[in-house]
Formats: structure tokens, sequence, C-alpha cells
């Protein structure tokens, strides 16, 4: 039986990753600090779903959760000690763009600290492939569309999205010195039941519910490739067992086993559309306030999807109509 660990395991897709990894062969480990940043109690919701899960299956021999931050390097390397992982899936980090303008702080300590220290256990350990969370965000105002791998990533827009193309280059540099076979995962837009309260499409369904204004920038024409939970965590899942072999590069001599793959839905979706979902599945009309371009924010994010979908069969296949429905039918029965 193979050990997993999901590092920010309450999170929004961390807690939907748990859900799939029970239901397959892995032993899992889940750790999360239960940050602030955004209600605590939504991550404890998450947290006794899975333990419901756990309890109603008889799979206690399967799942541990442990409070940790990854700041903390004693209790991880205890945590690595204790535990013979053959996996590591790194979904902790501090999120949000907006909020690395006013909170510098946080993402230094959670997302480059606390990687550095996951990588230095992961190490010490004979990990058969180690994964983390990167995002659309470090392509920041790039021309070309779609966004590729290949595309340049030297131009981020935010602190966020800076620590993670550092990320990437901390895991690759890691890769090559230690033999560690890493993939970074850039996700789209991920929306989709027990969200996160800092994503627009939670703002906005909260605010139309409440006969309030909805503030959208760019009059609405901003276009996001929202990519549905599930066909995420689809995507995740599929890339587990398959670590990257050395690479083959005309650029570097560098041999690392070492992969970036976009995660998204290769089909990006305009604010207007996107209200307007939210709007139908809530039988309600926003109100709206017209704002232009925030500092930080890009006009449009879509993924070039075709490595993942080549190589391991990916297609997502959740429209933002039917994914929005989802969320709002999850959102009404939760508050």
């Amino acid at each position: 039986m193979s050990k997993i660990l999901v590092t920010g395991s309450a999170g929004f897709i961390g807690f939907h990753l748990v859900q799939k990894l029970l239901d397959s062969e892995y032993d899992v480990v889940g750790i999360d600090n239960l940050n602030s940043y955004y209600d605590v109690e939504l991550k404890k919701s998450r947290l006794e779903k899975i333990q419901n899960i756990v309890e109603e299956r008889n799979l206690s021999k399967k799942y541990k959760f442990l409070k940790l931050d990854l700041a903390n390097k004693n209790s991880l390397k205890k945590l690595f000690k204790d535990n013979a992982f053959d996996y590591v899936i790194n979904l902790a980090a501090q999120a949000g763009v907006r909020y690395s303008l006013e909170n510098p702080d946080a993402y230094v300590n959670s997302n480059l600290l606390g990687f550095v220290n996951l990588l230095e256990c992961c190490k010490e350990k004979s990990i058969k492939h180690f994964l983390f969370a990167s995002s659309s965000s470090v392509y920041g105002m790039n021309i070309k569309q779609p966004f590729s791998t290949s595309d340049n990533t030297d131009f981020p827009i935010s602190l966020y999205a800076a620590t993670k193309k550092s990320n990437e280059l901390i895991a690759h540099s890691y890769s090559h010195l230690f033999n560690i076979p890493s993939t970074g995962l850039r996700f789209f837009t991920v929306y989709g039941p027990y969200g996160r309260p800092d994503m627009a499409y939670f703002k906005f369904t909260k605010l139309i519910e409440d006969n309030k204004k909805i503030d959208i920038y760019n009059n609405g024409e901003m276009k996001r490739d929202f990519t549905y939970i599930d066909d995420i965590i689809e995507g995740v899942f599929k890339v587990i067992k398959s670590p990257p072999k050395p690479m083959i590069s005309d650029i570097t001599n560098a041999k690392a086993p070492f992969r970036l793959l976009n995660i998204g839905n290769n089909n990006p979706v305009t604010l207007d559309r996107f209200i307007k979902a939210i709007e139908k599945a809530l039988s309600k009309k926003a109100k709206k306030n017209m704002l232009p371009m925030q500092d930080g924010d890009v006009p449009i994010t879509f993924a070039d999807i075709s490595d993942l979908s080549e190589q391991f069969g990916f297609q997502p296949s959740t429209s933002i109509e039917d994914g929005i429905d989802e969320f709002v039918k999850w959102y009404k029965l939760f508050y």
C-alpha cells in the first residue's frame, strides 16, 4: 500500500483530493496549518466531512490528519521520520493575488520557506514523486494565447505569482541535485463546492443573494479558464503514479526528472457569461458596479493542456453553467 502526504489538506483542492485518494489504494496523511486567511470554520467543515467518510467506511487505518505548519521545520522533520511517504503532493500555500499586495510576509513564510522545508525533508527520503501546486498566474500578462508550459514566465505581476514561479525554480534545482522526480501543476481558476470564499464566484453568489452590488473589473471583459474542481482532481490523480523522466533539452544539459503541466479547461469564459451562470443558478439578477482593471490582475487566462491530454488522456468535461449550478446548490445547503 502506497503512502501519500497531502499538504494543505483542509484547503479547497486538498480536501477534494483526499476524498479521491481515499477511494483508491493509497494511505493518506493530510496536514494543514488552518490559517485564518479565510473562514477557518469552512476548513474545519471540510475536515469534518472527510472524518465522517473515514468513520462511515471504516478507513481509520488509511487516513490521518495533523495540524502542522510547513514553516515549522522540526515538526515537518518528525513527520517524515515517523512516516515512509511514497508520494508527496504540496497544495499548501498562502493563496490570493490581491492579498499579497498587503501581506507579503505570509507569502514568504508559506510559499518559500515552507516549500524549501518540505523539499529538504523529501531529499532525505526516497520519494517516488513530488507534485506541487503552481499557478496560471506565473504567465502574468503574456500576450501569446493559449498559455503553454514552454512559454517564458519571467514577468510575474504579483508577489503571489513570483512565489509560484520561485517554487518551480526551487523544485527544479532540488530535482537536479537530489534526483527528486517532480511535477509542477499550473492550476487555472479552480471553482466548485467547498471553494474559497475569497474567489469571485463565491463573493458574487453571496452578494447577489444579499441584494448587494458586485464589483466587475475591466467592464466584465476579462476572461478566465474556469476549471471545475472534479476536472482538476481527475488531472492530478492521473499524474501521481507517473513521475517524469530526466529532461532532454536543447537549452540546458541539466537532466533533472522534472516537468510542468497546465491543468485548465482549455476554454476561457468571459466574466459576463460567468455572472450569467450565477444569476441563472440563483434565479436572481445581479446589481453591477463596473470598475477598471485592478493592479496585479491579468486580462485573460487560457491553458494549453495538450501535454496533459496527450500523455494522460486528460479531458475536462464540466461547462461553466453546470459547474456553477453545482456550486450554488452546495452554497445554499451550507449557508
